[in-house]
């Protein structure tokens, strides 16, 4: 057992825990990252392969309980329509996620006092915009300001082309008057910072080689690691220690030859993700704590959050070039984001257009759908279907609910005997009939682009990427688990940044949130060292 002691541990190498390492490194206090994942070398994603495209190896695949690397934890995801989709490394789901980074609108942050439902963050997006911009910068965000959905924004960098996906369907929702605009997106449009610009290989959800999708790896650990900030990889925290004042002491975690090893600290960070943490949490019992660390509020593991997700895709006659570019960046539209009392239900949707796939997923898809059969027709089906497809996503947003939950695994354990997650999860009546409203928006705007066929989808199982709610923010501490800093009401030295801490879910993806957080809390604690833990 080590009697080494950090001034700050940091759980979790990933969006929020770079973002914090790399702020709180300015205070020269000696921080310690400790991440259950590794390095990954950018020459191993599947895009340096000349088969690159075929389905992702197990090693890249989205799902931890496809991939069941050493580094992964399985998830029982039984009784949730959404399966939990992550990626644990130094850079965290960053590494295979699409970069579609949209931040929340103000009026997410005031969702109880305008509608009356779920409830209010304790604060704001005017107190979170400043970290907004400065993540911006930090991420190499290519955008275009004037958003009229948004306050005045002004991304670093121009923004990605919307190709003939992008300028195709934004004809459409012209055409019916409703708003679209190029999605901010965190690749970059030209060489940035020592990053090279996008070539439109189409791969980023498998990892950007290139370097121009901004995962953690390359944007905030490098500095981090320049200023002095230290990580220890392939480390798995069993739990959180406290002492007998209920003020947390250290963590005991597995080392990559499954030693149990013990790091003590003077203020612990949790950046886990939304199911990640509370595992964590509900794992750390005590005579102080017995139902889980931080939970006197009985709300650890509670509210989960996805984002519901559906969609139609439309084919169009005229080739549309959509394998290439970021398939998940292209146009939004936020007409249908706010409540309006004339349809049935409450809040609203993004709509996220996405193009194609490349030729081996155009192929398989086709053929095990019957778009593309076997026989003479089969090349003629083919070059009718490769780079003719676009698609508008529909990302809905989910309320909070109390039986949306993370909870301890009674049998199911991870590779060094820890509990693992369950998920006991179900789609809202609000957010289906949210879907339903939106699939028939999509069609409409497919219709109005000159799709000649087009067909609904969803809600998708593989959605579950964005975790959220499961320690909530909030100043009363019977209904909450952190404060509007981050602390733990009930542990003054224990932080929380990831999306555990959402009060609401808003409807879009939510790392531009998560780390303008992190950032905030981070400015926080800086700001506050002398008196932390008053």
């Amino acid at each position: 057992m080590s009697e080494d002691i950090v001034d700050v541990l940091i759980i979790g190498a990933g969006a929020s825990g770079a973002a914090m390492a790399w702020s709180l490194a300015d205070t020269r206090m000696r921080i310690l990252c400790l991440e259950q994942g590794g390095w990954i070398n950018p020459a191993e994603y599947p895009a340096t392969r000349k088969n690159w495209e075929r389905p992702p190896s197990r090693d890249f695949h989205i799902n931890p309980n496809v991939r069941q690397l050493k580094t992964d934890y399985p998830i029982n995801d039984e009784n949730s329509p959404i399966s939990v989709v992550n990626f644990n490394a130094v850079g965290g789901s960053t590494i295979l996620y699409a970069a579609h980074f949209p931040r929340f609108h103000p009026s997410d942050f005031r969702v109880r006092t305008q509608d009356g439902v779920a409830d209010d963050w304790p604060i704001s997006y005017e107190q979170l915009e400043p970290f907004y911009a400065e993540n911006d910068r930090m991420m190499g965000v290519s955008g275009l300001p004037g958003d009229p959905a948004y306050p005045p924004k002004n991304p670093p960098l121009p923004p990605l082309p919307l190709g003939r996906v992008g300028e195709t369907v934004a004809r459409g929702y012209n055409k019916l008057g409703w708003h679209w605009w190029p999605s901010d997106s965190a690749i970059t449009s030209r060489q940035y910072e020592g990053r090279d610009q996008c070539i439109n290989l189409g791969a980023c959800t498998s990892g950007c080689p290139q370097g121009a999708k901004a995962s953690v790896d390359v944007t905030y650990w490098p500095e981090a690691l320049r200023k002095g900030v230290e990580i220890k990889t392939h480390c798995r925290v069993r739990e959180i220690t406290v002492d007998k004042k209920g003020m947390a002491t250290g963590v005991i975690y597995f080392d990559e030859d499954g030693n149990e090893c013990r790091q003590r600290a003077e203020v612990v960070v949790l950046a886990c993700n939304g199911v990640g943490t509370p595992r964590l949490l509900l794992n750390s019992t005590s005579e102080m704590f017995p139902d889980g660390l931080a939970n006197r509020s009985g709300l650890v593991g509670h509210n989960l959050m996805f984002h519901p997700t559906g969609g139609a895709q439309g084919l169009f006659e005229q080739p549309l070039d959509g394998h290439m570019g970021p398939q998940g960046c292209c146009i939004l539209s936020h007409e249908f984001y706010e409540t309006d009392l004339a349809r049935d239900y409450v809040r609203g949707y993004t709509m996220q257009i996405t193009r194609s796939t490349g030729p081996v997923v155009t192929a398989l898809t086709g053929t095990r759908n019957g778009d593309i059969p076997w026989g003479a027709a089969h090349h003629d089906a083919f070059a009718g279907r490769f780079d003719h497809t676009a698609s508008v996503g529909i990302l809905c947003e989910d309320l909070p609910e109390d039986h949306n939950r993370v909870t301890l695994d009674p049998n199911l354990v991870d590779s060094d005997g820890i509990p693992a997650p369950k998920i006991d999860y179900r789609i809202s009546e609000n957010s289906m009939k949210m879907l339903k409203h939106g699939q028939e928006r999509a069609r409409k705007v497919l219709a109005a682009a000159g799709a000649k066929e087009i067909r609904t989808y969803g809600p998708a199982r593989l959605a579950g990427w964005h975790l959220m709610g499961t320690a909530r923010m909030g100043s009363d501490p019977g209904n909450s688990v952190v404060n509007d800093r981050g602390r733990c009401h009930d542990v003054r030295n224990l932080f929380i940044v990831d999306g555990s801490i959402f009060v609401t879910s808003a409807s879009v993806n939510p790392t531009s949130t998560i780390q303008a957080l992190a950032l905030y809390v981070a400015d926080s604690m800086k700001r506050n060292l002398a008196n932390l833990f008053d």
